[in-house]
């Protein structure tokens, strides 16, 4: 048996994954890949494997069609965003599918914290400082006493809940699928986009789907409290990119932080990239040693099971 993986964190340790597959007799085989390969490049290799761990790429029904074809007999998708596969389109031609949720809520919450803390204290703008020679000291703002408005109160919206309130902020949770966690009694839940001109923080941690597309758009921006906050470590399409744009010119918004984006890798053409008060990342929250391993592992015992292999 052959085994395709494209998820680029599980391929950065696939080292350490080999011995799985060699175990059970079965070839792995990793593309050069920088964030995902193109629907029609996916359509040219799938067909030759067996198996199928996918990252981000664009896992259509095209792609599931021309794998099952050839030899394309069951797929996991790596991590808990499901937004770019087809999942109805797999079981339709009787692909076995599944994910690998609550796997890295704790990881993608910390970059989440992270990127709050930076943009309230504004460390970025004086690393950049400093490194130019200079010896900045802007004023930044106290998180006690501030309010969050989070969108996305999953297994990474409340691991992100707990830090957040850790720091004696206020939380107003967004999540239609809204459950009360244990320890996280005092999160407020609010029905968008009521209290929504509340938030000094925006933060995103949703799925992404066809009603919460451009979320942020320029009508939404445009309400809420001047000077607001905004992270995104969910999915890059939750924003209007070109609203966003705006609303930094015009001061609406102060910064954002934002490890994901409408697309990946940001072009150079992006207008984000003229703003000193953003903070790029490279949709990498999740990616450390131990969720990679954790994540991974998961993946491939799915797809074992699924190829009945033992």
């Amino acid at each position: 048996m052959k085994v395709l993986v494209t998820c680029p964190p599980m391929i950065g340790l696939i080292d350490e994954f080999k011995p799985f597959f060699v175990d059970k007799g079965i070839e792995v085989h990793c593309p050069e890949i920088i964030q995902t390969l193109s629907v029609e490049e996916l359509k040219s290799i799938v067909s030759q494997y067996d198996g199928w761990i996918i990252g981000d790429d664009p896992a259509t029904k095209d792609v599931f069609a021309a794998g099952k074809a050839g030899k394309l007999k069951a797929v996991v998708k790596w991590g808990v965003g499901v937004d770019n596969v087809d999942f109805a389109a797999a079981k339709e031609l009787n692909i076995p599918i599944t994910n690998t949720p609550r796997m890295f809520g704790g990881e993608v919450a910390d970059i989440a914290m992270g990127y709050v803390i930076a943009l309230a204290r504004q460390t970025f703008v004086i690393h950049q400082g400093v490194k130019a020679g200079k010896w900045l000291k802007p004023s930044g703002i106290s998180l006690a006493g501030k309010t969050v408005a989070l969108m996305g109160f999953g297994d990474i919206g409340r691991n992100t809940a707990k830090r957040l309130m850790a720091a004696d902020m206020q939380v107003i949770a967004y999540d239609p699928y809204f459950q009360p966690a244990i320890g996280l009694e005092a999160v407020q839940l609010a029905q968008w986009p009521d209290r929504f001109d509340e938030a000094d923080f925006i933060v995103l941690t949703c799925a992404l789907t066809k009603e919460n597309w451009h979320l942020l758009n320029a009508e939404t921006l445009a309400k809420t409290k001047p000077g607001v906050r905004i992270v995104n470590v969910a999915r890059g399409q939750l924003i209007d990119e070109v609203a966003l744009a705006k609303a930094l010119a015009s001061g609406q918004v102060h910064s954002a932080a934002l490890d994901v984006f409408e697309v990946e890798p940001l072009p150079t053409y992006s207008s984000l990239r003229q703003f000193e008060q953003c903070i790029f990342g490279s949709h990498n929250a999740s990616n450390t040693v131990d969720a990679v391993h954790r994540a991974s592992q998961q993946a491939i015992a799915h797809l074992f099971n699924f190829l009945g292999v033992i």
